[in-house]
């Protein structure tokens, strides 16, 4: 079972990897959408340091073919959950991750003001693991129990407020299985 500490935002018992790539939520903007995210570095590998380093902005460029490719910029999540089910966060959900980009939700433009942002380690047409999924709801059990601001039902995928821009966490993510999850209690 997770639990956040609503004054820190920081996960009790996770790995912390702080990322410098976040600032202050604007004007008293609080939590209000949770965002998941697919991820792998490079595409379609797991496990390695990449994600991480990339968060916490020292990705060696020069490790990888495709690192040449990522765009320039400071990019960060709330946290990472792997294939493992290990959750790593990188930005104090009090405060604001750069994770959805140009982005618009209801209406809503800039949803890294109000969002918080989950990356799942994967890719979009390869299956999520099981304990992933877990690990998710529990992390957004948690988060919803930490800031009454968010609810089960306020959680979305990149692509849907990003459309043709963005198409993580993508078809192989389970929205089915995490809304029924998300309607369970969570022990």
């Amino acid at each position: 079972m997770f639990s956040i500490d609503p004054e820190s935002g920081l996960i009790r018992g996770a790995r912390q990897v702080l990322s410098p790539h976040c600032d202050a939520r604007p004007g008293g903007a609080v939590p209000e959408l949770i965002v998941v995210h697919g991820i792998s570095l490079p595409p379609g590998d797991y496990g390695g340091p990449y994600i991480e380093q990339m968060f916490a902005g020292n990705l060696p460029v020069a490790a990888h073919p495709y690192f040449a490719t990522i765009p320039p910029g400071r990019v960060s999540a709330h946290a990472l959950v792997r294939r493992d089910g290990q959750v790593v966060q990188f930005v104090p959900f009090g405060a604001r991750a750069w994770h959805a980009g140009v982005s618009s939700w209801q209406g809503r433009d800039a949803c890294n003001d109000y969002s918080v942002g989950i990356e799942l380690e994967g890719s979009d047409d390869a299956p999520y693991e099981a304990a992933q999924y877990e690990s998710l709801a529990r992390l957004i059990a948690a988060l919803c129990a930490a800031y009454p601001t968010l609810a089960r039902e306020r959680v979305v995928g990149h692509d849907e407020i990003a459309p043709g821009r963005k198409t993580d966490p993508g078809a192989a993510f389970d929205w089915a299985r995490l809304r029924a999850r998300l309607k369970e209690p969570v022990a």
